[in-house]
């Protein structure tokens, strides 16, 4: 009986502490892919398209021609991003891409995102658009 209880409360304690997200997206990520979730749009070829996330909370990135930044918040497996603000250059190309990854990243909102090994995806409020990252 003893082994049972045991055994009972480790499975437990395992349980309880899957449900917590110990994602580390920190480092940098190149733009795989974005827009559509059933038919996302490759990452313009040969244009620095990455985004960095430090450990302590910034992040700061280039998808196209403008540069941006800002704060990020993981808490399980939603991330909230805040404060982005992106330079507001016009390159010819490019405003399409930079338009739908920053679109996603709306301010203050939770996001879900899912890391599987090298992948991160970061998927839209309305879970209709994605952001397919993966790690440099």
């Amino acid at each position: 009986m003893k082994k049972i209880i045991l055994f009972i409360m480790a499975l437990l304690m395992l349980v309880a502490c899957s449900g917590a997200n110990t994602a580390n997206i920190t480092g940098g990520w190149k733009l795989v892919s974005y827009g559509s979730v059933d038919n996302p749009t490759p990452a313009i070829p040969d244009v620095d398209t990455s985004i960095t996330f430090d450990s302590e909370g910034q992040m700061n990135g280039n998808v196209g021609c403008n540069g941006f930044g800002g704060n990020y918040k993981i808490s399980s497996d939603d991330i909230t991003f805040d404060s982005i603000m992106s330079t507001l250059m016009f390159c010819e190309g490019t405003s399409d891409q930079e338009q739908a990854v920053l679109g996603v990243f709306s301010d203050k909102v939770d996001l879900q995102f899912q890391l599987n090994d090298n992948t991160l995806t970061i998927t839209s409020v309305d879970g209709l658009s994605v952001v397919n990252l993966e790690r440099k």
